[in-house]
């Protein structure tokens, strides 16, 4: 039950520091192109990991192809696309309206975790599911937003987002206990840097550097250490422990997270709505709390002599 409470909790954290990428992105596309940006991420948050990996586990571990495919497929969808969908997407429209379309993750996943992964979605997770996502559409959605053809195009956007998203977690539960969190985020950059690459070189031919202020590089290394090798290593560790049905239910977080940060960062205004909406989450994962325990219960006693 301890290590099920900290897995909650690490997932928990990884969404809510997710969630914060969505207000940095904004800040990084005043300053930065899009592939540049990304490039740099991932080139710090390799800088960092590999030599972090190398002193942990003393060694790079031999990766079967199909988990290594598993990996970059991984990385295609939630690294390499997520970022282009989120991003771009942020040029088009706000961060609540992002916000609105994050929302359906839980369900989405839930969704494709009993497709491909066969888990049971049992009558607590089915309630837990809605009230997620009853809660982010209750912080986001009440409060409105644009309508115009560039908010649409945002939008649609987002929604890649959110699939990808969706796609990058199932498929790092189905490696999750085959490879440890250290080499899959280590793996999660290093492919990330060689996707965003010659994107990034085309960028950086026509892009003048001495526009840049210290402000905007403290962006970049915020994505690189914190949204990249932070989250990536507390979603990785709380996925071992926790189903990805479960797991989509906390990323309940991530537009939680960005309703607080879009107050505290780009000033936008907190609604009724809002507060209501959080308290929503908060009983969803309450609900899926007890349901896990239950789960981790009845595991235990099946397996005793």
């Amino acid at each position: 039950m301890k290590q099920t409470i900290v897995a909650y909790i690490k997932i928990s954290l990884a969404m809510a520091i997710v969630g914060s990428s969505v207000v940095a992105g904004k800040l990084i596309l005043s300053s930065f192109p899009i592939f540049l940006a990304s490039e740099f991420r991932f080139i710090i948050a390799t800088l960092i990991l590999i030599p972090l990996l190398l002193w942990r586990e003393k060694r790079i571990a031999a990766i079967k192809p199909k988990v290594l495919l598993i990996l970059f497929l991984q990385a295609l969808t939630g690294v390499f696309l997520f970022n282009i969908f989120m991003l771009y997407g942020l040029k088009f429209t706000t961060a609540i309206e992002a916000g609105v379309i994050t929302s359906t993750l839980p369900a989405i996943i839930g969704i494709i975790s009993f497709v491909f992964l066969k888990e049971r979605l049992t009558p607590k997770k089915i309630i837990g599911i809605i009230l997620a996502v009853i809660g982010v559409l209750l912080m986001n959605v009440i409060s409105g937003g644009s309508s115009s053809i560039n908010s649409l195009l945002g939008n649609s956007l987002i929604i890649g987002a959110v699939l990808t998203e969706a796609l990058f977690i199932t498929l790092g539960k189905s490696v999750s206990s085959k490879v440890s969190p250290l080499t899959i985020s280590t793996m999660m950059s290093i492919f990330g840097l060689i996707l965003f690459l010659p994107f990034a070189l085309y960028e950086a031919k026509n892009f003048t550097f001495s526009t840049v202020d210290i402000i905007d590089w403290l962006n970049i290394l915020y994505f690189g250490v914190v949204i990249t090798v932070i989250a990536f290593l507390l979603m990785y560790q709380g996925l071992s422990k926790v189903s990805a049905s479960s797991a989509g239910i906390l990323t309940s977080i991530l537009p939680l997270s960005t309703v607080i940060l879009s107050f505290l960062v780009l000033k936008e205004k907190i609604l009724l709505s809002h507060i209501v909406g959080m308290a929503f989450v908060l009983v969803a994962i309450f609900v899926l709390s007890k349901e896990s325990t239950k789960e981790e219960t009845d595991s235990q006693t099946a397996i005793s002599p």
